[in-house]
């Protein structure tokens, strides 16, 4: 017998928070979430005031609109990402630079940087692409694949993995304990993930100290800041930090990016048929698609969207919703893959804190979709199938069936 799912209490109002601006939304349990995450996420947005506060996952206050959305993001003297989870429950290792405010962050963010730029990417485009092809070519003769299994939880994570100077074959290891931090909503499930994750990279390091590599693991271990070497348990924490969000991201963007296309054909036939459509078509999913939902701590008492908030509030500015927002976006709802640039989003989030390894992110998809198309040009959603969606810190594809005629495959 399945054990009945706990649910937290509700937490009590604040007293500075308004009785007219709560509402009961839990981000873990979106109505319609599990048919269209990204429709039930423009429901609230257009149901819900610009900025309300929810009783759920230990009380917060929620960003509906791009315009506050994108203002927080940027504002890191008065929004601290030591609060990025939903449930707020601090990380128990100090993980920089995500944990570093104000001038102290760049110096720290730059160790990260160089492993993600331009000319590393471009370097690694030989490993996406064979790794790309070495997946469909895998199951590309059945006619059908369970495309998270088979692929979405293979391309990011081995080129992520191989970036890091990571055996490939520990996914199996590291993608549960990832998972675990973005859907979790029980603390103690989080911490133990959380450790887990900390416990592998520790060892690589003690592994490092003996037989050093040319890699980033290495590279963070004998990195200074102003001069000084760093301490090991900020190298293990910024390394742990980066793992983990390196299993996941890219991982939920592709499974949205194919469920997609393979229920829009007409979408499909234009990439065919115009392949120099990709990275705009590209940037244009990601808007429409996007996963990573962070929050923040309010640094001080002060004044935003409206109301008052206060030193300690947890608050969460949906990322997924900059890119639906009518007010931002025309016709947001609908996937154009001749939108003019740039296109507005915050996939990757904007400001001091945006994630260093997007241009990694876009090169992935537009590589999958090179390689993909032309050896399955058409494509479907398996008929008897149905995707499962989920919506939380990320929004995910749990699992997407697909199928596709073989013999007219490549």
């Amino acid at each position: 017998m399945q054990a009945a799912k706990i649910i937290p209490p509700l937490t009590e109002k604040p007293a500075h928070v308004p009785a007219e601006l709560v509402r009961d939304v839990d981000i873990f349990n979106l109505p319609g979430a599990r048919e269209d995450v990204h429709l039930a996420w423009k429901r609230i947005q257009m149901e819900m005031p610009r900025i309300f506060w929810t009783p759920r996952n230990g009380g917060l206050w929620m960003l509906t609109r791009a315009a506050d959305v994108l203002e927080y993001q940027k504002d890191h003297e008065t929004f601290s990402l030591k609060g990025a989870l939903v449930p707020n429950h601090p990380r128990p290792f100090p993980a920089p630079p995500i944990d570093v405010e104000d001038a102290e962050h760049a110096p720290w963010r730059l160790l990260l940087s160089p492993a993600f730029s331009p000319k590393k990417v471009a370097e690694a485009e030989a490993m996406v692409r064979k790794v790309t092809i070495e997946a469909i070519e895998g199951f590309n003769a059945r006619g059908e694949c369970e495309f998270v299994r088979e692929f979405t939880r293979i391309l990011p994570i081995v080129v992520f993995l191989t970036m890091m100077g990571l055996p490939p074959e520990d996914k199996e290891e590291l993608l549960p304990l990832a998972d675990v931090i973005v859907t979790s909503s029980t603390p103690e499930k989080l911490t133990e993930a959380r450790m887990a994750l900390m416990a592998y990279i520790q060892k690589q390091v003690n592994e490092r100290k003996i037989n050093p590599k040319d890699d980033l693991i290495t590279q963070i271990m004998n990195a200074k800041i102003k001069g000084e070497p760093i301490e090991e348990r900020y190298a293990v924490g910024m390394l742990t930090l980066a793992l983990s969000g390196g299993l996941d991201t890219v991982k939920n963007m592709l499974g949205f990016c194919c469920l997609f296309l393979a229920t829009h054909p007409d979408h499909v036939r234009q990439l065919r048929e115009n392949p120099d459509l990709i990275p705009n078509a590209v940037e244009e999913l990601f808007r429409r698609h996007g996963v990573s939902n962070t929050a923040r701590l309010v640094r001080k008492d002060c004044e935003f969207a409206g109301v008052h908030l206060k030193k300690g509030d947890q608050i969460q500015g949906v990322s997924s919703m900059v890119g639906l927002d009518d007010e931002t976006v025309p016709d947001p709802m609908t996937v154009d893959f001749n939108r003019p640039m740039p296109i507005p989003h915050a996939t990757f989030g904007n400001g001091p804190h945006r994630c260093p390894g997007s241009i990694l992110a876009k090169r992935e998809v537009v590589v999958w979709l090179q390689e993909w198309l032309p050896r399955i040009p058409e494509f479907r959603v398996k008929p008897g199938t149905v995707p499962r969606q989920n919506a939380g810190m990320v929004n995910n594809v749990a699992e997407l069936w697909l199928s596709w005629d073989a013999a007219k495959t490549a």
